[in-house]
């Protein structure tokens, strides 16, 4: 239920809105806006914008929720999909190992699936990232995001994936920029494409377009499952720029959003050595390991091809934090 109050004077406007669950009135998303009144209807087109977003991911939720009260001989390919959605979230690799059967299954039955195959891209991403970096984990990964790119031409979240992906792990973030900006084209209140780009622009060494991106992200969908990757985006463009404090903040965030992502621990780990609170940064290290117990810097700085004006410093931080290279 969308809700809200308008004021004029002096030629300006103002607009307060709020989104709010009716079932239960938990709010979802509040904005104010004050603007001239010449501007209305782009303020128009913008709330619109920033109300869909807000709303897709719990449409999403409830489509999980509908899909785990099926009987599962009746699912069909988009069903698999979003069972398999929950378990690629995690972001990690017990995750994407329980969603690759169920995706495996999908494209059995609609193998020019768009989304299916950016979701696979992301549970092999996730493998070869953070499960020893398999040159079948990489390749599965890039075949996969290839495939949704090329069927997710009308799909921004499918696009968003495959350019995710390729900027992840074959270190080629030009095409990947280009299919974020293909996604936002076609949806320009996609957040999620805006909550993954970010990711992939902060660890490439673009630190004001990360941040930017990810507070666009975050202002359209708070409550996204991958709200967790904004705030890497943003821990990434402000670790870069030796502002350790807004870095390690915004590691408690991602944290919040998502408590079993070893990377947020990790940096974590890393801001609080910059901020000389080595007994705090050795307890994110040591739940880094607990989540991870093969984790190593330097395989995960290549695996990512993290840029050096980051690479550097954090590894410098994390060997005092204790993390293994």
């Amino acid at each position: 239920m969308l809700e809200g109050s308008v004021r004029k004077a002096a030629g300006r406007v103002r607009i307060t809105s709020q989104l709010v669950e009716a079932e239960t009135g938990r709010h979802i998303w509040a904005e104010r806006y004050d603007r001239a009144l010449d501007d209305i209807f782009a303020l128009q087109d913008e709330i619109t914008l920033n109300v869909v977003g807000a709303i897709e991911p719990s449409l999403r939720q409830a489509e999980i929720e509908r899909v785990k009260r099926k009987r599962p001989e009746r699912l069909d390919a988009y069903d698999l999909v979003l069972r398999a959605a929950p378990f690629v979230d995690t972001g990690m690799p017990k995750g994407a190992l329980q969603a690759l059967p169920l995706l495996e299954r999908a494209l059995a039955l609609d193998p020019d699936y768009a989304l299916a195959h950016g979701y696979a891209s992301f549970c092999h991403e996730i493998l070869f990232v953070r499960a020893g970096r398999r040159e079948e984990n990489r390749s599965e990964a890039f075949h996969h995001a290839q495939a949704a790119l090329a069927h997710g031409r009308d799909d921004a979240t499918a696009l968003a994936m495959g350019g995710f992906s390729i900027g992840m792990i074959e270190h080629d973030r030009a095409p990947a920029r280009e299919a974020f900006e293909a996604a936002i084209a076609l949806s320009p209140s996609s957040a999620f494409t805006y909550l993954v780009g970010c990711v992939v622009l902060g660890w490439g060494g673009d630190a004001e377009r990360a941040i930017e991106w990810a507070e666009r992200g975050l202002r359209l969908s708070p409550f996204d499952p991958w709200s967790f990757g904004a705030w890497h985006g943003v821990f990434a463009g402000n670790f870069q720029q030796g502002r350790y404090e807004h870095a390690a903040n915004a590691a408690r965030k991602a944290i919040q959003n998502n408590p079993g992502f070893s990377i947020s621990h990790m940096l974590l780990a890393a801001a609080l050595v910059k901020l000389e609170q080595i007994d705090e940064a050795e307890v994110a290290a040591a739940r880094v390991l607990a989540l991870q117990p093969s984790f190593r810097t330097g395989e995960w700085c290549a695996a990512i091809d993290l840029t050096p004006a980051i690479a550097v410093p954090l590894t410098e931080a994390l060997r005092a934090a204790g993390l293994p290279e």
